[in-house]
């Protein structure tokens, strides 16, 4: 496993309410939730990144208005007239 080193200012932390390690674990959520989002990860290794399950993960991106779906509307709307 690779570590990452982030430099944080402490006034950031004390404006989001928040320490050190909690900040971590939310970067690592909003960076997976970003990059499945952007297609460049899959829900499971998006779920990897977050440490959490694949089901955990998809269900937690409505908290982020996200769908676990990574088809466009006109594709899934295509997809469903061809079933």
């Amino acid at each position: 496993m690779s570590a990452v080193r982030l430099e944080i200012p402490e006034e950031t932390l004390i404006s989001l309410k928040t320490d050190a390690e909690s900040f971590g674990r939310d970067l690592k959520m909003l960076g997976a939730v970003k990059l499945f989002e952007l297609g460049k990860l899959s829900s499971g290794r998006a779920a990897q990144l977050a440490g959490m399950t694949r089901v955990e993960f998809l269900l937690a991106l409505r908290r982020f208005k996200v769908s676990p779906f990574q088809m466009t509307e006109d594709e899934l709307r295509q997809d469903v007239l061809n079933a």
